[in-house]
């Protein structure tokens, strides 16, 4: 059967629509399909940029930085030689309270109605001094009274009638009476005295014969002269027995009325004794009277650290004190730094005690503001020396520098070459 005119045309519609519908359908999909090159290359990492800094123009300043426990200064027991007593060592009165101050040469007990009085020294009292008593303890005891204003005299390790003064003034400042001798040494003095006294008065009747004879103008004085010879020399000998008995008389110091300390003043942290009781042991512990604080630090650090450096305490509050560094002390691989603040109000000694506290001591800064980069920035050239990369225009060249003081994490750094190196220039930390 043949198709008509109209039915061709519509045949050929049809087929012009569905090659455009395939047409269609085709560059759709050559829309979708990826080359392997192109995959890889929208799949890759981004290619890696530069990370930049400005160099900065500041003030750099090194420090050492920890925390530390706050605690009266130098814990030490307090013990009173009491062996040299004839009675049992009752604690009679002032016994101090916790918190007190014990102050040189001020008495910080009463055993036996008796005053302890405390020095500063090194060498324990082991023993009751007399006059006569020779040793290192007696030179102690003299360079005491003498930097307390008490002349003993000659400083010499001996003491004698000066160092006995010296102690009577000692406890007279104290508010207590002096130490006595024993009464038998007493009744020593009145027996050389009684012995002074006739030796004079064979000494008087030896001239007066002598001066009879004389007057009587007989022929042979001799016997007369000898009697005069044998006086006089009695009598020098009866004043040195005197001298000798008024010494060993003179004031003593009892082993049990003095305690030396390392320091002073001190406070009192515990008391073991109450009135009453007996003395035995330590009788009470104490520390220094000033508060400090105790900061570890590791050896390296501490190497750049001493005695007499200023130092800041940071209080609970977020006020900081002014301190300075008293002591270092090795603990092995690291170092005990004792810091003293310079003054504390009321206020503060109260938020300090027993505290943790931020110290900071600062070791080292620059003379005003310098150039600095990260440390990140510096790298090592062949020659070992120390550079910066510095990125110009989009383009980056290294500058030799010389690295100065570092501090958190800055670097001070002056440029050695032509190239110049500003602040403001970027360098590069990472890539």
């Amino acid at each position: 059967m043949t198709a008509g005119p109209k039915s061709r045309r519509q045949i050929l519609v049809g087929v012009a629509a569905l090659a455009a519908s395939s047409l269609g359908v085709g560059v759709v999909a050559g829309a979708r399909i990826t080359s392997p090159e192109d995959a890889a290359a929208k799949t890759a990492a981004p290619k890696a940029s530069q990370i930049t800094v400005p160099v900065e123009k500041k003030a750099l300043a090194s420090k050492v930085v920890g925390r530390g426990d706050a605690s009266f200064d130098g814990a030490v027991n307090i013990r009173v030689e009491t062996s040299g007593l004839t009675t049992p060592a009752i604690v009679t009165g002032k016994v101090p309270g916790v918190g007190s101050t014990i102050t040189e040469a001020k008495a910080l007990l009463e055993i036996v109605g008796r005053p302890v009085i405390a020095l500063a020294g090194v060498l324990p009292m082991y023993r009751t001094l007399t006059p006569g008593s020779k040793g290192p303890d007696v030179l102690q005891l003299e360079k005491t009274l003498d930097r307390l204003g008490f002349d003993p005299g000659s400083v010499d390790g001996k003491y004698d009638s000066g160092t006995a003064r010296a102690v009577r003034e000692l406890y007279e400042q104290a508010g207590y009476d002096a130490p006595e001798a024993d009464q038998q040494l007493k009744d020593a003095v009145d027996q050389a005295k009684k012995g002074t006294d006739a030796a004079k008065k064979a000494l008087r009747q030896a001239q007066s014969q002598l001066a009879q004879a004389k007057k009587a103008k007989a022929p042979d004085l001799t016997v007369q002269k000898g009697a005069v010879t044998d006086a006089k020399e009695a009598l020098e000998e009866a004043n040195d027995a005197q001298d000798e008995a008024e010494l060993k008389a003179e004031t003593p110091l009892p082993v049990s009325e003095i305690v030396y300390v390392k320091s002073l003043p001190r406070r009192v942290d515990k008391v073991n004794v109450e009135r009453g009781g007996t003395a035995s042991g330590a009788v009470m512990s104490a520390s220094g009277a000033a508060l400090v604080v105790t900061v570890k630090v590791e050896a390296a650090s501490a190497e750049h650290l001493k005695v007499g450096m200023a130092a800041e305490l940071t209080l609970g509050d977020g006020s900081a004190v002014k301190a300075k560094v008293k002591r270092l002390t090795r603990k092995g691989e690291s170092y005990d730094v004792v810091v003293g603040p310079d003054k504390l109000t009321p206020k503060q000694l109260e938020q300090l005690r027993d505290a943790n506290v931020k110290v900071t001591i600062p070791v080292k800064s620059t003379n005003g503001k310098v150039l600095t980069v990260p440390v990140a920035a510096l790298s090592a050239g062949s020659d070992g020396g120390s550079r910066v990369e510095v990125v110009r225009n989009g383009k980056t060249e290294l500058v030799p520098v010389k690295v100065g003081l570092t501090a958190d994490g800055y670097a001070a750094v002056t440029p050695t070459g032509d190239v110049k190196l500003d602040s403001g220039d970027q360098v590069v930390v990472g890539k």
